[in-house]
């Protein structure tokens, strides 16, 4: 009862001012950000520093107002730092001085997610200083290194590994990523782990290791059912579900995945990640149209020797939400359709000379259009010497318009792949076609036959040799 008396007396004299008292208060601040706001990037600088520093006051303010003030001033200070490219002095100000006395005395939950923005709006203001990005990020972990910031160190090492990642630095992104896993696992950090669990599958996926990629992308989805996770991060994860079933050779499933973040996606109105979804969607469509027009040439049935192949994804541009991204990249996308339609190998290599940028950029896409290349090709040489039992090699390279070496080469693989049987008489240069033998049932039974006395021997030896241990 003693005690209470004098904690009455404490709290009282530090109670919060009036709100009329706290808006006077700040209004110099305000004052200062609002004459900075009307000023070029470059004559920003020193205004925004005066006031992140208080000067005018004798003693810097960090109340709930001035500090929501002098946060703004920090976001507008790294985009005028970005617009006039003085991209050290990002990161001299928040290792620096100014930066310091400024974190001090705000929550370390302010202080990371402010740090985590600043980084965020570097990134997205110069996405190309990929180096750039790296240094800030690495001064930064620095400094929470030796500030002992755990929690806001782990963070910006997530996204020091997405940098890596875009720098094709595979083995450092790796490398730091398990490093990572191995602190939020004892930790449990639920929405890090799906994160750098989503980074990890990705990472694996660019070094064509698609089993790790799997795994990875199924621990980040484990972790994520536990928590609340974002629609831009759940749009993230069914991407990469969708670009591993695609690199399996499922379209269905992959579409799906695709379907449903571009959904989200376009929702959120974010069309920088939408567009490369709905290119995704149409790839599908392509390949999974094409796979089942030639596994129906293959085998002889209604449009064997058809020229065309129906692969329509007009539904997908010209619906409600199709309609908001049209653009080259949905053009080409149409070209690439039509081309693979007709099977015409010309056009679609003048399709890919044309949207160069907009289909060999993006890694996913150049991948399965070299895939969609070989089996245009493979099937417009079947069609050319489907009627023949024996043809001059430059004949063919004449009719397809590719060079004779290149035709060879193609020829050669086809044959030992069984796609159909003969010889290549490189002497005369001509390829001699065999026509398909029934199969000799005599001789399969009997390597059957074969294979079952060894399976029998090898039973019968390792029964002897434990009768024989068990003598001894």
């Amino acid at each position: 009862m003693v005690s209470e008396e004098p904690v009455a007396m404490e709290v009282e004299p530090t109670a919060a001012p009036a709100a009329g008292e706290e808006e006077e208060d700040v209004q110099d601040l305000m004052e200062l950000a609002d004459e900075a706001s009307a000023l070029p990037a470059d004559k920003q600088v020193p205004i925004l520093i005066s006031l992140i520093k208080d000067e005018k006051a004798d003693v810097p303010r960090y109340g709930s107002k001035a500090v929501s003030i002098k946060e703004r001033a920090v976001y507008d200070l790294t985009r005028a730092y970005c617009a006039i490219k003085e991209y050290n002095e990002v990161v001299n100000f928040l290792t620096g001085a100014t930066g310091k006395a400024f974190f001090d005395n705000i929550n370390r939950a302010k202080c990371a997610k402010l740090v985590r923005q600043v980084l965020d709006i570097v990134c997205s203001l110069v996405p190309d200083q990929l180096d750039m990005q790296e240094q800030i990020c690495n001064n930064i972990i620095e400094w929470t290194r030796s500030e002992k910031r755990t929690f806001l160190r782990q963070r910006v090492e997530a996204k020091l590994a997405s940098i890596l990642f875009l720098q094709k630095d595979y083995a450092s992104a790796i490398e730091l990523i398990d490093r990572l896993l191995r602190e939020l696992k004892k930790l449990d950090d639920k929405q890090l782990l799906v994160e750098a669990h989503l980074m990890e599958s990705k990472i694996h996926f660019a070094l064509r290791n698609v089993p790790k990629a799997k795994a990875a992308l199924t621990a980040s989805r484990t972790a994520a059912n536990a928590i609340y996770v974002s629609p831009s991060l759940q749009a993230s994860i069914d991407t990469m579900s969708g670009t591993i079933h695609t690199q399996e050779g499922d379209y269905n499933t992959a579409h799906s995945y695709f379907l449903e973040a571009f959904e989200q996606l376009d929702q959120m109105n974010n069309r920088d990640q939408a567009i490369p979804c709905l290119k995704y969607m149409t790839l599908c469509r392509i390949l999974d149209s094409l796979n089942k027009a030639l596994k129906l040439s293959a085998k002889g049935g209604v449009g064997a020797t058809s020229d065309r192949s129906d692969v329509d994804i007009s539904g997908m541009i010209t619906g409600r939400q199709g309609v908001k991204y049209a653009g080259r990249d949905i053009e080409a996308m149409l070209a690439v359709a039509k081309a693979a339609s007709r099977r015409s190998l010309k056009e679609y290599e003048a399709v890919l000379n044309e949207y160069s940028s907009e289909l060999q950029d993006d890694l996913l896409i150049k991948h399965h259009l070299q895939l969609l290349q070989e089996q245009l090709l493979e099937s417009n040489l079947i069609r050319i010497i489907e009627p023949y039992s024996c043809v001059e090699i430059e004949h063919i390279s004449k009719l397809i318009e590719i060079s004779v070496p290149l035709v060879e080469r193609k020829l050669s693989q086809m044959i030992l792949d069984g796609k159909f049987q003969g010889i290549l008489d490189q002497g005369k240069g001509q390829l001699v076609v065999y026509e398909e033998s029934e199969k000799d049932s005599a001789m399969e039974k009997g390597l059957e036959v074969i294979a079952n006395m060894d399976a029998v021997v090898t039973s019968l030896f390792e029964r002897s040799k434990a009768l024989r241990t068990m003598m001894l």
